[in-house]
């Protein structure tokens, strides 16, 4: 299975350079699960895609500090990329910025969210119809890392809510068996997110930070989730 890997997260800080990249925390996650799986990582952000979209099995769409609402040439590229893609019919994952931008691309709408900015570990519900939506997940609730202050609240045509709590009642959704979103970050460890709220504890509210930083005492259940991404690249 060749999977393509399309890094979206613009922070090229000194914080950012000490830290594995996107693309190498999304293969740390999934090439332990699927070992017969070949990467290849393209840097959207800098106008990298890939020339021959039809040598690939499946899609991955990383997350970003960057808003699907910037007018940025790279982001009218990605969502005529997630258009082909769906057109094409080949599994299409979202985490985070990628979640919103294939509900963007699509038709769907984000926006801020009414609560401000959720950050640090968060549980959300995986929905009792997800036995027939999404046969690879499993009711009930999950433990997952945030950082977002928008989300999606409007749903492209045909999608249906996987995962869903009360600050954001899109956590997740799918299209058919073909396309799979979170608003989380199952790519982060514990360790980046501990860094990552330290590192923003000047540029956020107090109150923001102080939540973030007690909600760790919860470990996000990372190898789970990362189980159901190839488990829907699979079977899809």
């Amino acid at each position: 299975m060749h999977l393509a890997i399309l890094m979206s997260n613009t922070d090229e800080s000194e914080f950012a350079q000490q830290h594995p990249k996107d693309g190498e925390k999304w293969q740390a996650l999934l090439a332990p699960l699927m070992p017969d799986a070949e990467f290849t990582v393209y840097s959207v952000k800098d106008g990298e895609f890939p020339t021959d979209e039809s040598i690939y099995d499946g899609w991955i769409i990383t997350g970003s500090p960057a808003s699907v609402h910037d007018v940025d040439p790279w982001l009218e590229a990605l969502f005529a990329l997630i258009r082909r893609i769906v057109a094409r019919g080949t599994p299409l994952f979202g985490a985070c910025f990628g979640h919103q931008a294939i509900a963007m691309a699509l038709g769907g709408h984000v926006a801020q969210n009414p609560g401000g900015w959720v950050f640090g570990t968060t549980e959300t519900e995986v929905t009792s119809q997800v036995c027939e939506l999404a046969p690879w997940m499993t009711p009930g609730p999950i433990r997952q890392y945030a950082a977002h202050i928008e989300q999606v609240v409007d749903l492209p045509k045909d999608a249906q809510v996987v995962m869903a709590n009360a600050d954001c009642p899109v956590g997740g959704f799918v299209i058919g068996s073909r396309v799979f979103t979170t608003q989380y970050h199952p790519e982060m460890t514990h360790h980046f997110i501990g860094a990552l709220i330290e590192e923003l504890a000047d540029q956020k509210p107090a109150e923001v930070i102080d939540t973030a930083r007690a909600s760790l005492d919860q470990t996000a259940e990372n190898g789970r989730f990362g189980r159901w991404i190839v488990a829907f690249l699979r079977s899809a």
